[in-house]
């Protein structure tokens, strides 16, 4: 906690939402709404200034009434500036259809800070666009979207050691996610010490991801808004078993303890 607690930056009395960047969620499809929803409640509950949301028009209502505080973007209608976004978030419960591809290949040729999760990772590793993942990017796989992406490993230490290796040749960065999620860039790599087995539902995927993408839309770099969104994800986890079992956990919980999170970070 002591190193995330010298990163984590105090908000300034003085500031307005335009402080605190624009992200874009890039999520969401017929029946996996609910990820689309997860991980834009966790990055606005990480401290962005303002979130769009870009998903199906049938599926709006969701998000307006799920979300309220969040602007909505039609996929089929709205012409969005990608790149007048401080920060992207592509892939929760996105779909592997030619429309998401072609918006994931849209979004990858930018310079952005962005985050790949879900199927926006499936979309590349059916693909082979591994070549077109833009510097400082961060990917957040877990053992087996890491094996579509870069092929089969037989244990972590493995997927560990090929995490490192391909961080420095590409210049990203890379979160295994699992028990003591590992995080690597081109330069450090480290494992994160909170969390626990409540995680291992779905939804825990995408709510890092709209964290992550939040500290990306605030000006921090690539590794620190990784490695700041691992650990108070996990905290905020640690914190439910106050109220809740490892059993009984959802990532609705955990998103209701990133607040609490926070005040501990920063006491």
């Amino acid at each position: 906690m002591t190193y995330i607690k010298s990163i984590l930056k105090s908000r300034k009395l003085d500031s307005h939402k335009g402080t605190y960047g624009h992200a874009l969620i890039i999520a969401g499809s017929m029946g996996k709404m609910g990820a689309a929803l997860i991980a834009s409640e966790a990055c606005m509950r990480s401290g962005v200034g303002l979130l769009t949301v870009f998903i199906p028009e049938d599926e709006r209502q969701i998000i307006q009434i799920g979300l309220p505080e969040a602007i909505v973007a039609i996929r089929e209608k709205t012409l969005v500036n990608i790149e007048s976004f401080k920060s992207i978030g592509i892939g929760p419960g996105l779909g592997t259809d030619k429309k998401s591809s072609k918006i994931v290949k849209n979004a990858l040729l930018l310079k952005t800070p962005i985050v790949i999760d879900a199927d926006a990772l499936n979309i590349i590793a059916q693909y082979n666009w591994i070549n077109l993942l833009p510097k400082h990017c961060i990917l957040t796989p877990h053992p087996t979207e890491f094996d579509r992406l870069f092929g089969e490993h037989k244990s972590k230490q493995e997927r560990m050691i090929k995490a490192m290796k391909l961080a420095k040749e590409f210049g990203i960065i890379i979160i295994l996610k699992g028990h003591e999620t590992f995080i690597c860039s081109p330069d450090i790599s480290f494992t994160n010490s909170s969390g626990n087995a409540g995680l291992a539902k779905g939804g825990s995927g995408d709510a890092l991801t709209g964290i992550i993408t939040a500290f990306l839309a605030q000006g921090y770099s690539a590794i620190d808004a990784a490695s700041i969104g691992v650990y108070i994800h996990g905290l905020a986890a640690d914190i439910c078993l106050k109220e809740q079992s490892m059993e009984s956990m959802l990532i609705g919980d955990v998103i209701d303890n990133l607040g609490n999170a926070f005040k501990k970070i920063m006491k």
